[in-house]
């Protein structure tokens, strides 16, 4: 009696989940080198119907759906130029390598916009976390009198599905990703940025969708809380 009422709030919880998905891709339309995020659902347990007998049938009946995966999208988007001294765009598929610091974790992003950040005598080229680039070799890059210490790295993997968003755009490899491959004859550009991989229509598209299904799921809701008021009430 009552699977519907949990059946109905799971998918009221999985909408929700969505149109959070989707509003922070709307809230990075304008974020260089982000990359849209999209929600797969897979269902939950599903189990036999009895028929008047208590014998099992072949009907079969779910329990509901779960956001069961964040899938990111990293096709390349154009890139716009800036003008701005560190700033760089990779023309084709790749990633930046970036070398935190302070923990030595490393992390792939898309956005280029960098800058400088001294330490010491040194002055090493940045993101906006104060990640270090680094350069085809691994090793983060330094800046002297506007030159660089080496040429700046892209590197891929073989399998993107699955890589953890970190925050500003910064991805971590899991596991099923494999090790980091640098592409050969990467085309870096300077002076530009690739710009946002959100598509307007597309996400509001979505939002409308998610908004209907929510409320759909909600008056489910409603109704299978009305259904067990009124069985309670006949009981009594």
């Amino acid at each position: 009696m009552y699977t519907s009422f949990y059946a109905a709030a799971r998918g009221v919880m999985a909408q929700q989940q969505r149109l959070d998905i989707t509003a922070n891709n709307l809230a990075n339309i304008s974020n260089y080198g982000y990359k849209t995020q999209s929600a797969s659902f897979s269902d939950l347990m599903y189990y036999n119907l009895n028929n008047k007998n208590g014998q099992d049938t072949d009907m079969k009946a779910g329990t509901g759906v779960r956001i069961g995966q964040v899938n990111t999208d990293f096709t390349p988007s154009p890139y716009t130029e800036t003008g701005g001294i560190y700033d760089y765009a990779i023309e084709n598929q790749g990633f930046f390598r970036m070398i935190n610091p302070t923990s030595g974790e490393i992390t792939y992003t898309r956005n280029g916009h960098f800058s400088l950040s001294q330490q010491g005598n040194q002055f090493y080229l940045v993101n906006d976390a104060g990640n270090r680039v680094s350069d085809q070799n691994g090793n983060p890059i330094t800046v002297t009198n506007g030159r660089l210490s080496g040429e700046i790295g892209v590197y891929t993997f073989n399998v993107k599905d699955g890589m953890l968003s970190v925050g500003n755009n910064e991805f971590a490899p899991t596991e099923n990703n494999g090790e980091a491959v640098l592409v050969q004859d990467a085309k870096v550009v300077a002076h530009a940025l690739e710009v946002s991989g959100v598509n307007m229509a597309e996400e509001m598209t979505k939002v409308i969708e998610s908004q209907r299904a929510y409320s759909y799921a909600l008056k489910m809701v409603q109704t299978s809380d009305e259904i067990v008021t009124t069985v309670n009430s006949l009981r009594q």
